[in-house]
């Protein structure tokens, strides 16, 4: 009796070592659940198998696999083509917001929520500046939008996974069926209502117009001398600069235009534009990279055919004192046929440059931004002309049969697998063979999209769950609550349940939260046998509806510093949903269940 009690103690010692490192950073959270199993396991508590388990479990390996295909989305053009459609006629705030959140919420409920928050920030937050609209008041709606959707299926966000993989794991129910892809339908889509309708109605009233880091700090970026060629089918022909939605663009001024031999300098702005002028900007780095990608109506001349590359960089460069380059211009050089890369921008210590930028000689201590093929940096690595300063953006061309095999596949995989028709597993493994086989991605892309810090907590939290069962930890801690919670029936239970798990995945992760109260939940519905659905469900909502803190879930992280938030920003807007999530929930499982 002794020997387990001390089993049990030795297993409360490391969750508390796993909640103190998790919430202080002592170490990375990988890391962290290596040295837990690892303790575990030197005491004899779990197994070197039953260590392992998880990186056997089809769960996470869903969970990687998806992640991996949120990275290959990126280079599909078709996603912003979706954005540019529906946010196109968003002419104020809350036009812009309602959008958004209802198409965040949708795609997050069928993809990762990480990648899409990561691809849909810089739209959001050029959007913000372009219409004068602190991005502070988006971004928090965009990360919980996304949190949402996610909750609203079981592939929507990987904790509903980790609890499916946990129910599968444990043997003490007999005949247990997995979750179904849409069990967490039922309180997920009325959730993304209320929420949305939440947001939409009190975020502005909430979140503060927060100075955001970038902004704060743009003076310190450098502005490039840029010329853009106006496309025969633009819409800005016969309209002046101040006409179009340039005007708009912040830190993106014209000093000149060319028509055929003129220039016009003097009072550019109020010039009409026509087919074939060329504009000379002064712009920052970000507004130039996206000009080169998403802008219609306008070309960079000297890109030229490196557009229809399938892969392109955008390199900042600086020309040294000794280089051969100096005094001579990027045309007279061959500067394209020497080293596969054209310069689209240049940057003279502030000063500004008029001129063409092919026609502009080279100085030392030029910046220079360039459009290259892929590898560029390794191309030039002995090259004594100039230094690599840092890569800015890459930039992928998919085909667009290649961008349909890619979302069709993704959305017809998902549809089989709600039917039973296929595994989810072996529908997003075909995918990724397909994807690499016809070069959608490659093999060396692919593993450098793996989180491996992210699978050992997946993969050992398992572990963690298991400890706390064998040991009997789970039971105790469950007889616990349920001394505390009985007298207030299934509805007290439950939302005990809720508080736990939200509290703890506020300040830890949402996934170390589930594997810790996930036994303790199923213990409970078992001692009252009573059904355990809605017991696994509940620690599910609480651990992946993350709301309170910006530490407890990965898109929160995400926007935090780019909105300039503080702690008390997600707390203020936060606290109030999670309190709507837990009563909506309670009682639709109150209804459904019991």
């Amino acid at each position: 009796m002794q020997f387990i009690n001390l089993k049990i103690f030795i297993v409360f010692v490391v969750i508390v070592f796993i909640l103190i490192s998790l919430y202080k950073e002592l170490i990375k959270p990988g890391f962290t659940f290596i040295i837990a199993s690892a303790a575990l396991g030197f005491f004899q508590i779990i197994t070197p198998s039953e260590i392992l388990m998880g990186f056997a479990n089809e769960q996470v390996a869903i969970i990687i696999m998806l992640l991996i295909l949120g990275d290959i989305f990126k280079k599909t053009p078709l996603l912003n083509l979706v954005f540019d459609k529906i946010f196109k006629n968003a002419k104020n705030p809350k036009s812009f917001l309602g959008r958004m959140m209802i198409l965040v919420a949708s795609l997050s409920a069928f993809l990762n929520n990480t990648p899409l928050v990561a691809i849909m920030m810089p739209y959001v937050y050029n959007w913000s500046k372009q219409n004068k609209i602190a991005v502070s008041k988006l971004l928090i709606p965009l990360s919980f939008a996304s949190i949402l959707g996610g909750c609203a299926t079981l592939i929507g966000t990987s904790t509903n996974m980790i609890i499916n993989g946990l129910l599968l794991e444990q043997k003490i129910i007999p005949d247990l069926k997995s979750i179904s892809i849409f069990d967490f339908s039922y309180v997920g889509i009325p959730m993304i209502i209320i929420g949305i309708l939440y947001l939409f109605l009190f975020s502005d009233k909430i979140l503060h117009s927060n100075s955001d880091s970038i902004y704060e700090y743009k003076n310190n970026i450098r502005k490039y001398i840029v010329e853009i060629q106006v496309k025969k089918s633009s819409e800005l022909i016969n309209k002046t600069i101040k006409e179009t939605n340039l005007v708009n663009i912040e830190d993106l001024f014209l000093l000149e235009i060319f028509r055929k031999g003129k220039t016009f300098s003097k009072n550019p702005d109020k010039i009409v534009i026509k087919e074939d002028d060329i504009l000379l900007f002064v712009g920052q780095t970000e507004i130039i990279a996206n000009l080169i990608n998403h802008n219609k109506s306008l070309i960079i001349p000297s890109v030229g055919m490196f557009s229809k590359k399938k892969l392109t960089e955008i390199i900042e460069i600086v020309i040294s004192h000794n280089s051969f380059l100096i005094g001579k211009t990027s045309e007279s050089e061959n500067f394209r046929g020497k080293y596969d890369a054209t310069v689209i921008a240049i940057h003279r210590n502030g000063e500004k440059i008029y001129g063409k930028t092919k026609n502009l000689k080279m100085k030392a201590g030029d910046v220079l931004l360039l459009l290259a093929e892929d590898n560029f940096i390794k191309r030039v690595k002995d090259v004594n002309d100039f230094y690599v300063i840092s890569k800015i953006k890459e930039i992928g061309n998919l085909d667009f049969y290649k961008s349909l095999i890619l979302v069709g596949g993704t959305i017809l995989i998902i549809l089989l697998s709600a039917f039973h028709f296929i595994k989810l597993f072996m529908g997003l493994l075909i995918l990724l063979c397909i994807s690499v086989s016809i070069n959608i991605s490659k093999p060396k892309d692919i593993l450098k999209s793996v989180d491996f810090d992210l699978i050992f907590v997946i993969a050992l939290s398992l572990s963690i769950g298991t400890a706390m069962t064998k040991t009997g930890m789970a039971q105790i801690i469950a007889n616990f609550m349920i001394y505390i919670f009985m007298p207030m029936g299934k509805i007290g239970i439950m939302s005990g349940i809720f508080i736990i798990t939200s509290l703890l995945a506020s300040y830890i992760t949402s996934k170390a939260a589930a594997a810790i109260i996930f036994p303790i939940s199923l213990s409970m519905s078992l001692e009252l046998e009573i059904n355990y659905m809605p017991f696994v469900l509940i620690v599910a909502f609480a651990s992946a509806a993350n709301f309170i803190t910006p530490i407890g879930y990965q898109t929160n992280l995400m926007i935090f510093n780019l909105g300039g938030y503080k702690f008390k920003d997600f707390f203020k807007i936060g606290l109030p949903l999670t309190v709507i999530y837990m009563i909506v929930t309670i009682l639709i499982f109150n209804y459904m269940y019991f």
